[in-house]
């Protein structure tokens, strides 16, 4: 795998190419929200927008529909899109654009089969780069994102690393005894802490493993090696 410097879109991994970008490319944006949207069919206005898309349900409709070259994605809405796209439309291209910035939310685009990922402050040169590259065939990364890509490739075998990194040692605590199938009550017993506080804490783990549902969680720390009452 090839690494260079690239243009304004940061570090470019290249992969064979899928085929040559042309005038004809077509695109697709998803977002829930307006001000999104609007924004990025102002920056693909070099490229055909043949759909745009506001839900999860509406977005892989429109993808099937239409069969664009790449899909602009908001990654705050993409699970359920990256999950189906996987199986029904994996010559489409997806770049994500996204607000976290660590390793867990990286990781997990990487799995879902994203060909791009930039942050959502990228510059409209660094997004249509990103976008002429995913088409193409090329893996394109924001210059943060690649760092911590080349952090992840780089880091030695066998060296521990804590699971969740943009997790408190509280909600690591809790997600580890969620892992182990305690329930609310239990863990805020465990803990000495308020059911809400309990629930607050999960909502906010939720949010950062961009999980959907408390099974789903379960099934992601329990990968990572939590699940131990010991923590």
């Amino acid at each position: 795998m090839a690494m260079s410097n690239g243009a304004a879109a940061g570090a470019v991994l290249t992969l064979p190419a899928r085929r040559t970008v042309t005038e004809g490319l077509t695109v697709a944006v998803a977002s829930s929200e307006p001000v999104v949207r609007l924004g990025l069919r102002v920056l693909c206005e070099s490229f055909a927008v043949v759909a745009e898309a506001a839900t999860a349900r509406d977005t892989v409709r429109e993808v099937l529909l239409h069969r664009p070259d790449v899909l602009v994605l908001d990654l705050a809405d993409g699970e359920t899109v990256l999950a189906e796209l996987r199986r029904s439309a994996r010559d489409v291209a997806v770049l994500a654009l996204t607000s976290s910035d660590d390793d867990d939310s990286l990781r997990a685009a990487l799995r879902s089969g994203v060909r791009g990922y930039l942050h959502k402050d990228a510059t409209r040169d660094e997004i249509v780069r990103a976008i002429q590259g995913v088409a193409a065939g090329e893996m394109i990364f924001g210059r943060t994102a690649a760092d911590r890509l080349l952090g992840l490739v780089a880091r030695p075998l066998g060296v521990a690393t804590t699971p969740f990194p943009g997790l408190t040692g509280r909600e690591r605590e809790v997600l580890n005894l969620v892992a182990a199938g305690l329930s609310n009550q239990l863990i805020a017993r465990q803990l000495r802490l308020s059911p809400k506080t309990v629930s607050n804490h999960l909502s906010a783990i939720f949010h950062k493993l961009r999980t959907a549902s408390r099974a789903e969680t379960i099934v992601l720390a329990r990968e990572a090696g939590l699940g131990t009452m010991q923590g």
